[in-house]
């Protein structure tokens, strides 16, 4: 096979595959995420993966163009494969504003799509699972994302022995900078250099804020609020309890009646990279910190005027596919995750196709699912083939199963049997 055959038979770079063992693994991600959300209350939605590339830009800027997979379509239309589902979703919304209940809590699991350098735990392609609270201002909205998080990490038997929620509040951060003398023109240059602690090195940091115009007394300022530990220490620092303070106080009183607050911890580094965050934001992470965020999220309060809606403040969180399949291949727990193969149905000869027929279809009638065999084959070959494709139970009907009126089911594990009626005999 040539170089260019080979080529041809991998997926697009960043891009991937999804055998059936793969697979697996995918849907009981995706099961827990949709069970988490179901049981806390948010309603399902979902889009197309296509969406306008001018409303991308209108969110994040002309650069956004950079980032993703845009393209023309054959009417001129400047168009692009969603890096995110957030800019859809307030898209969404306004669009149907008034006709929308509120407080609304809306969930999808979308396959987003990023043109950005590939490494451990980021692909080009990636799906993602948006919880969303519109229209709700008190932080039982952050809880309740958050504590709907930690439920599908449940699921997965991730605890609080193996991740961590960090927290901080860019309000908090605002009050912080104020308080230290940092103008607010330049506060974003702060807000960046947090958001690269522990990737560059302090002197690194130090001449990026110098490059943005802080003077050498604002770059020690900001340097004593980026080495704040607990929040106890930023309201000493702050002075007073401000509102940004208050609102974290209340969101790590609400995880501890959710019986969560072992995981969560007060983080001043948290930033959050998207422009659009104007409150409470937070990152989980696993507990060493090898792997890159599971999930993240916070408070957005213009995201829909931007798009032309009525004001309205929000919490979103996005949990991606990528790290957690990562992080449950790590700690051991995708052992057992494998297709579900229950029951293998053969027959001897053409003449018990009938009769093989009419079992498979009682099986499933009672819920079970059943691999009814194409073609007849000898019995060894059948259960030989069972046994190697991982089936739980597996019969074989011949003549002598049609002419006694039932047929025994062999647990493959053990090689117990138990006879089961053959319909219509």
């Amino acid at each position: 096979m040539s170089d260019d055959d080979k080529s041809v038979l991998r997926a697009p770079r960043g891009m991937r595959d999804f055998y059936p063992d793969e697979m697996a693994v995918q849907n009981a991600i995706f099961s827990a995420w949709q069970s988490a959300a179901c049981r806390h209350g948010f309603l399902q939605y979902d889009a197309c993966v296509v969406e306008s590339l001018d409303l991308l830009k209108r969110k994040a800027g002309e650069e956004i163009e950079k980032q993703i997979y845009s393209f023309q379509d054959k009417s001129g239309r400047d168009l692009a494969l969603r890096p995110e589902m957030t800019p859809t979703l307030a898209r969404m919304i306004a669009a149907k504003q008034g006709a929308l209940s509120f407080p609304l809590k809306w969930f999808a699991i979308a396959q987003c799509f990023r043109y950005e350098r590939t490494t451990r735990g980021r692909k080009r392609e990636h799906y993602q699972w948006n919880l969303d609270i519109v229209d709700e201002q008190s932080v039982s909205a952050e809880a309740e994302v958050i504590a709907t998080a930690v439920s599908a990490l449940s699921m997965l038997g991730i605890g609080s022995d193996d991740a961590a929620i960090h927290i901080n509040s860019r309000a908090l951060l605002a009050d912080l900078l104020d308080g230290s003398g940092i103008p607010r023109k330049i506060h974003g240059a702060v807000f960046l250099a947090l958001d690269k602690l522990g990737k560059l090195t302090d002197a690194e940091v130090s001449a990026s804020l110098e490059s943005a115009g802080l003077s050498k007394e604002n770059v020690e300022a900001a340097f004593r609020i980026m080495r704040l530990e607990t929040l106890d220490e930023a309201r000493k620092l702050l002075g007073e309890e401000t509102e940004s303070y208050r609102e974290l106080l209340s969101l790590f009183s609400m995880l501890s009646h959710y019986k969560i607050d072992a995981m969560a911890r007060f983080d001043i580094s948290v930033v959050r990279g998207l422009g659009y965050y104007t409150g409470i934001v937070f990152e989980a992470f696993d507990k060493a910190k090898r792997l890159r965020a599971i999930f993240g999220g916070g408070r957005y309060d213009n995201l829909l005027q931007d798009l032309g809606g009525k004001p309205m403040s929000g919490v979103g969180l996005g949990f991606g596919d990528v790290v957690i399949a990562e992080l449950l291949s790590a700690s051991g727990r995708l052992n057992g995750i494998s297709p579900t193969r229950d029951l293998a149905l053969g027959y001897m000869e053409e003449a018990q196709r009938p009769a093989s027929m009419a079992a498979a279809e009682q099986f499933r009638r009672q819920g079970r699912s059943v691999d009814l065999a194409l073609r007849n084959q000898k019995a060894k070959a059948f259960f030989s083939w069972a046994n190697k494709s991982g089936f739980v139970e597996a019969a074989f009907i011949g003549p002598e199963e049609v002419l006694a009126g039932e047929v025994r089911v062999k647990t493959l594990e053990d090689r117990t049997e138990r006879s089961v009626a053959l319909p219509g005999c």
